[in-house]
């Protein structure tokens, strides 16, 4: 090779070399720092577009999960509401039965009367209470937001059957007293209902002091349709709370399945960035001292002056 002056090769090739050491010794450093072997699309372009894929199927799936227990809680507050329904009708079927027995007279049919009274009219304050985010649950017909059932979103995907759990409108079905009980098969006159259902369980009339043996009696069986209808609801929300509940657990799985490949692809082995940051440094060092001893190579042709 040629001595010269004007043109340094050995400090270039030292340069070029002390450059590179650098962009190595910066990279590691910033994926020690970030925990990310993927920071910039210019890393892996690829590998960035997926992660990023990735990483909004997961906000999705999070969302997914909140949307799943914010039904489930629904449920859980509609079938808390159905017991407390169902232990005021169950004490209505044991006064029922008590009016039935013939050894009461109208004083005693009176007061068990205001009992059944307090009881059915605790019923429909019950099921006019009965709401979730605004969402009436237990009043029916075309005063609820569920009147044609409700749809839980619980996936990420655009199809239907894939994403979404149907609660079908029976389980909002009305909770107040007469539809309850005109769906049992009791007579029910419009804007009477606590009043009527009262009389037919006891056969006590407060305006008339009417009695009638045979009504008690009657009452019972149609009650007991009563109790029947609450358990069956009862028993449709415990398998829609199961349904959403797997759908939780599915979400789970997803989740962390996508957040392991997510790191296997993204997250950087920080053992080997340590090592690749010694290297880099030790180049680096050794590039810099080998650059002021080729800086002084020009000044060698003095001494054949």
């Amino acid at each position: 090779m040629a001595l010269t002056i004007n043109t340094n090769l050995s400090s270039m090739i030292v340069q070029s070399n002390l450059s590179k050491a650098t962009v190595s010794l910066n990279k590691a450093i910033e994926r020690m720092t970030t925990g990310y072997k993927i920071n910039n699309a210019s890393d892996n372009a690829a590998g960035y577009s997926i992660a990023r894929n990735w990483e909004a199927r997961l906000g999705s799936l999070d969302v997914a999960a909140d949307n799943a227990a914010t039904g489930a809680d629904m449920l859980s507050t509609l079938e808390d509401h159905y017991a407390l329904v169902s232990s005021h009708i169950q004490r209505v079927r044991d006064l029922t039965e008590q009016a039935a027995n013939g050894t009461y007279g109208s004083a005693s049919l009176k007061a068990i009367n205001s009992e059944i009274t307090a009881r059915l009219e605790e019923v429909d304050r019950i099921a006019a209470n009965c709401e979730f985010n605004g969402i009436e649950l237990m009043m029916g017909g075309d005063t609820t937001q569920a009147k044609d059932g409700l749809d839980i979103q619980v996936g990420i995907e655009q199809t239907k059957e894939k994403s979404r759990i149907h609660l079908n409108s029976t389980l909002f079905e009305s909770g107040q007293v007469k539809d309850l009980f005109t769906a049992a098969g009791a007579t029910v006159r419009e804007g009477h209902e606590v009043a009527d259902i009262a009389k037919l369980c006891t056969g006590y009339n407060s305006e008339t002091g009417w009695l009638s043996g045979d009504s008690p009696a009657a009452m019972l069986e149609k009650i007991d349709n009563v109790i029947n209808n609450i358990s069956n609801r009862i028993t449709t929300l415990g398998a829609a709370q199961n349904r959403i509940e797997s759908a939780i657990e599915s979400i789970g799985v997803q989740s962390e399945n996508i957040t392991s490949s997510l790191s296997t692809l993204r997250d950087a082995d920080v053992a080997e960035e340590s090592s690749n940051y010694i290297k880099a440094q030790i180049l680096q060092q050794a590039s810099a001292t080998l650059l002021a001893t080729a800086n002084q190579t020009p000044s060698i042709a003095l001494n054949l002056l």
